[in-house]
C-alpha cells in the first residue's frame, strides 16, 4: 500500500467564457432554498433545493455534485471497457482490462468458486513455522494487506530527489485507533459489527465456529494493542514527529525481534542503507508482539488479513459480509452498488493508467489542457499578490514564499509517460482473486523497485480519469486530472463568476496547500526545510489555531464536534482558495462590473457557485465516520465556516450583525 501523502480535494472545473455576462450556464436556481435567508444558513440557501431534489440513493453514504461528476466519469469508463471486444491479443492492455472486468461480472464462476481461491494461501499460513511469519507479513505488504505495520518507498522528506524506505503504523482493519478505544454508542456499534464480520468471513473461509470465535478474540486483541500505541490523527500530521531516520543496523538493534533481513529479502529489496520510521512506538509494539504472542494468535491474525483483503473478489456471501461491515455499519449505506460498478472499479484502479490512456483519447480534448493552464497562471498571479501584501509576514519570508509559488510544477489532464503494465499477467483461466492479486503485486513491486533510484518527478499520483486533484509537497506540484476537468465543472459556456467560484477556488485550494500547516514545512524544491523566520511561524500558527477553533466549535451530529485540528490543512486551503480566486475573478470584465445575471450580482454568483460544489446528502453514520478519518471538513462546514471570514461575502448578500452567518471583524481569520 503506497503511503504517498496526497492533499485531496473533491472537485474542479476549468475555462472562462469569452463573453463574461452572457446569461448562460452556471448557477441553477433549482439548487436554492429561497425560504432560508442567506444570512441565516448560506449552505441551506444555496444547496437546499439540490438536496431536496436529490434524495440520498441507498447505495451511497454520501452523494453530492462531486459524486454526480464521478458517476459521469464511471459511465465513460464503462463505455470504453465494454466496447473493448473479447478477441484482443493475449498480453495486450485491452485483453487485461477486458478480462479483469469480465471476471468481476461473472457471478456464476465467482459463486461456484466460493472460498477455493483462498485455500492455498490460508494453508500456507496455517503450517508456517514462527520463523516464516515475517516473510508472510512481507508477502502481504506486497499488495494484499497491512498486518502489524506497513512500508513504502517515497521521496526522502529532507532530500526530495532521493527515494527512501519508510515504515508506518498499520494493522488496523477499522482504519483509525479511536474505533478500538472510544466507547460512545456509534463506536461501540461499529466495533461489534467488526467482530461479527471477522467471525462471519472466517467461517466462510473454512474455520469451524469455535475456531472462528477464537480468531475474533485474537484479531481484536492484536488490533486493539496496536491502536493503543498508534499516533492520533492530529499527531500523524506533524512531519517533525514522523521523520525518524535510522541506519539499517540501528533499526535491527532497536527492534531485534523483527527479522528485517528476511523481511526485505521477501519484499525483493536490497541495498537499504537508511530507513525512516514514522511511528516508532507502533513498531516497538510489533517488536514486542513478535516475542509475546502465541503462534496461533499470529496465524489467526494473518489469516484474517488475507480473507479480509480477498472478500470483495470471492463469492457473493463474502462480498455481502464485506458490504455489511465497511459500507452499512461504518458508513450507513443500505444498498450495494450494482455488480458492473464494482467490477469496473477493479481495472479502473489496478490498471488505472492503462484505462486512463484510453480515456483521454476519447474524452479530453487538448484545448482543455491549454485553457486550464491559462487559468492556473491567473490564480498563481493572484496568490503572489496576496503573499506580497500580507501584513503579518516579514519581507524575508515573503521572498521565500514567492520563490516556492513560482516553482510550482503544474500537471494537467494526463501524464507525459504512461505506466508500463506489460509484466502484469491477467489469465482468465485463473480465479478472479488471483488476477486481482497479480495486479496489486505489480503495483507494490513497482513501488519497492524505486528504492535506490532518483525520484521520478514526472510520475502521477492519480489516474487521468480520477475526479479529484492534489498538491504534493515533496515535489511541490499541483495536479488536475482530466476526469475532473469536464462539465458541469468545466463549462466554457458558463460566466466567469460561476467558473471562478468552482474551478478557480479549487486551483487556489491546491496552491494554498503549499502554504498550509503541513505544506509550509517544505521549500521550493520539496525538501522539509524551515524557510520561515521564528516570528512569522508563530504568527502563522496563531492564525491557523484561530481558524481551527472556528471549525471545532461546530457540532456535526449528536454531541460530536468537528475536529478543526485534524482538518486544519484542508480548511486553510479552502480559505485561501476562496480569497485567491475571488481576487483573480475581480480582474475579469464581469468581476469589474456589477451587471445582473438571472437576478444575481457577479459576487453572488461566485459564492453560490462555490457552495454548489459542496451540495450533498449524507448519512449520520458517514458524518461520524468522516469526522474520525477524513482530513476534509464536511461539505456544509466547507461553506458556512469558511465564508464567515470574508467581508466580500457579507457585502454580496447583505449579511449584517445579528445574522447567524455574520462573524465580527475581530473574530475573522485571514491567512493567505
Amino acid at each position: 500500500m503506497n503511503a504517498k501523502k496526497l492533499f485531496l480535494i473533491a472537485m474542479a472545473c476549468t475555462a472562462m467564457a469569452a463573453n463574461a455576462i452572457t446569461p448562460v450556464k452556471g448557477v441553477d436556481r433549482n439548487n436554492l432554498d429561497p425560504t432560508t435567508p442567506p444570512g441565516e444558513d448560506f449552505y441551506q440557501y444555496a444547496c437546499g433545493g439540490w438536496m431536496k431534489n436529490h434524495p440520498l440513493d441507498p447505495q451511497y453514504a454520501r452523494f453530492g455534485t462531486f459524486d454526480q461528476l464521478a458517476e459521469n466519469s464511471r459511465e465513460q469508463v464503462k463505455d470504453i471497457i465494454t466496447n473493448l471486444g473479447s478477441n484482443n491479443p493475449r498480453g495486450s492492455i485491452e485483453q487485461k482490462v477486458g478480462d479483469l472486468y469480465a471476471q468481476g461480472m461473472d457471478s456464476i464462476a465467482l459463486n461456484a468458486g466460493g472460498n477455493k481461491p483462498l485455500l492455498t494461501q490460508l494453508s500456507a499460513i496455517a503450517v508456517a513455522p514462527k520463523s516464516d511469519f515475517i516473510q508472510l507479513v512481507a508477502m502481504m505488504h506486497k499488495g494484499v494487506n497491512d498486518p502489524f505495520f506497513n512500508s513504502s518507498v517515497m521521496a526522502d522528506l529532507k532530500s526530495s530527489n532521493e527515494n527512501m524506505l519508510y515504515f508506518m503504523q498499520g494493522g488496523l482493519g477499522l482504519g483509525d485507533r479511536d474505533y478500538y478505544l472510544e466507547n460512545d454508542a456509534n463506536t461501540v456499534k461499529v466495533r461489534k459489527a467488526y467482530e461479527e464480520y471477522i467471525n462471519r468471513v472466517m467461517q466462510l473461509a473454512g474455520y469451524k465456529k469455535g475456531d472462528a470465535k477464537k480468531a475474533v478474540k485474537n484479531v481484536m486483541g492484536i488490533e486493539t494493542e496496536l491502536a493503543r500505541v498508534a499516533m492520533s490523527r492530529e499527531e500523524s500530521r506533524d512531519y517533525s514527529k514522523l521523520y525518524n531516520v535510522f541506519t539499517l543496523d540501528e533499526l535491527k538493534a532497536k527492534y531485534p525481534a523483527i527479522n528485517f533481513d528476511a523481511y526485505l529479502n521477501a519484499l525483493g529489496v536490497s541495498g537499504v542503507e537508511k530507513v525512516c520510521v514514522f511511528q516508532p512506538a507502533s513498531l516497538a509494539k510489533v517488536n514486542e508482539m513478535f516475542t509475546t504472542l502465541k503462534d496461533k494468535q499470529i496465524r489467526d491474525y494473518l489469516a484474517f488479513k488475507m480473507v479480509d483483503a480477498a472478500s470483495n473478489y470471492l463469492s457473493d456471501d463474502f462480498v455481502q459480509a464485506n458490504f455489511d461491515m465497511y459500507s452499512r455499519a461504518l458508513s450507513g449505506k443500505q444498498v450495494m452498488q450494482p455488480r458492473w460498478k464494482r467490477a469496473l472499479n477493479v481495472p479502473n484502479s489496478l490498471l488505472g493508467e492503462a484505462v486512463g490512456e484510453l480515456y483521454v483519447k476519447k474524452y479530453f480534448p487538448e484545448e482543455s489542457k491549454k485553457k486550464m493552464q491559462r487559468l492556473v497562471d491567473n490564480l498563481r498571479m493572484a496568490l503572489g499578490e496576496h503573499i506580497s501584501s500580507l501584513s503579518w509576514m516579514s519581507p524575508q519570508t515573503k521572498v521565500n514564499a514567492l520563490v516556492k509559488l513560482n516553482s510550482f510544477t503544474v500537471k494537467i489532464g494526463y501524464p507525459n509517460q504512461w505506466h508500463d503494465y506489460s509484466s502484469v499477467n491477467i489469465d482468465p483461466a485463473l480465479p478472479y482473486w488471483n488476477n486481482v492479486l497479480a495486479a496489486r503485486r505489480h503495483a507494490a513491486e513497482y513501488e519497492y523497485s524505486q528504492l535506490g533510484k532518483p525520484v521520478d518527478k514526472e510520475r502521477w499520483w492519480m489516474t487521468p480519469q480520477t475526479v479529484n486533484a492534489y498538491y504534493e509537497p515533496s515535489s511541490n506540484e499541483i495536479c488536475f486530472p482530466a476526469g475532473i476537468l469536464q462539465k458541469p465543472y468545466f463549462d466554457p459556456d458558463a460566466d466567469d463568476a460561476s467558473n471562478y467560484g468552482a474551478i478557480g477556488v479549487v486551483i487556489g485550494h491546491e496552491m494554498t496547500h503549499g502554504f498550509d500547516d503541513q505544506g509550509r514545512n517544505f521549500d521550493h524544491e520539496g525538501n522539509m526545510i524551515d524557510w520561515w523566520t521564528e516570528e512569522d511561524a508563530a504568527k502563522f500558527k496563531q492564525l491557523a489555531d484561530k481558524l481551527g477553533a472556528q471549525y471545532s466549535e461546530v457540532i456535526v451530529a449528536d454531541d460530536v464536534h468537528a475536529n478543526g485540528n485534524y482538518t486544519m490543512g484542508e480548511n486553510i486551503a479552502d480559505h485561501g482558495g476562496l480569497r485567491i480566486s475571488y481576487s483573480a475573478f475581480q480582474k475579469t470584465p464581469q468581476g469589474k462590473g456589477n451587471e445582473l445575471i438571472d437576478g444575481f450580482t457577479p459576487a453572488q454568483r461566485f459564492y453560490l457557485s462555490y457552495a454548489n460544489v459542496w451540495a450533498n446528502n449524507i448519512t449520520k453514520e458517514e458524518i461520524l465516520r468522516r469526522t474520525k478519518v477524513d482530513p476534509h471538513s464536511l461539505g456544509k462546514n466547507r461553506v458556512n465556516v469558511a465564508i464567515r471570514n470574508l467581508e466580500e461575502f457579507f457585502r454580496a448578500f447583505d449579511v449584517k450583525e445579528g445574522d447567524k452567518m455574520y462573524r465580527p471583524e475581530q473574530d475573522r481569520v485571514i491567512i493567505w
